[in-house]
């Protein structure tokens, strides 16, 4: 599946599109667990994961048609991942559309508890040999560095993973 993907005549502009979404990818919770993450250098390796995270969601569809038994644990940078790839809905349509594929991944439905000997660690290992620790962090492990992340912020002024602040920019003056 994989393969198929990655031979699809447009999937080199998929990458291209998914890796330009850098600038939106501002989430407290996602990237921000990798030590000392990289943008620049962090960005294509955690495609090739997400990637990878997609096609095993995908093949578990395959295998069931259950929407709910295809969301499977992913680790939450690999996620935040697919949230900058599924952003690109006329490519990723055309793309599955021509290698047959159906995408799951709905927010609400996703588990981004991921831990290391899980049915996705044993499904990636089959397919990949391990998953890369760096971007595959165990939950329990997430689970820490979020909460140092949290307290990190709190002290900045962003509250809630940053779903608020108490920054004051001033008044704006009326024209």
């Amino acid at each position: 599946m994989l393969a198929a993907f990655e031979a699809d005549k447009e999937f080199t502009a998929f990458v291209a599109a998914s890796l330009k979404y850098d600038a939106d990818w501002t989430c407290y919770s996602g990237t921000p667990i990798i030590s000392r993450y990289n943008q620049e250098t962090d960005a294509a390796p955690l495609f090739a994961e997400g990637m990878r995270a997609l096609c095993l969601k995908a093949a578990v569809f395959e295998m069931t048609g259950d929407e709910n038994a295809a969301e499977i644990p992913i680790a939450i940078p690999v996620d935040e991942m697919t949230h900058a790839m599924i952003a690109q809905p006329q490519l990723l349509a055309r793309i599955t559309e021509r290698v047959g594929v159906r995408i799951i991944h709905q927010t609400n439905q996703e588990h981004t508890d991921w831990r290391t000997d899980d049915y996705t660690h044993n499904a990636y290992r089959a397919a990949w040999g391990d998953p890369p620790g760096r971007y595959w962090i165990d939950h329990t492990e997430a689970t820490r560095r979020l909460a140092i992340l949290h307290a990190k912020y709190e002290a900045a002024g962003f509250l809630n993973m940053g779903q608020a602040h108490v920054i004051e920019f001033g008044e704006l003056v009326p024209a």
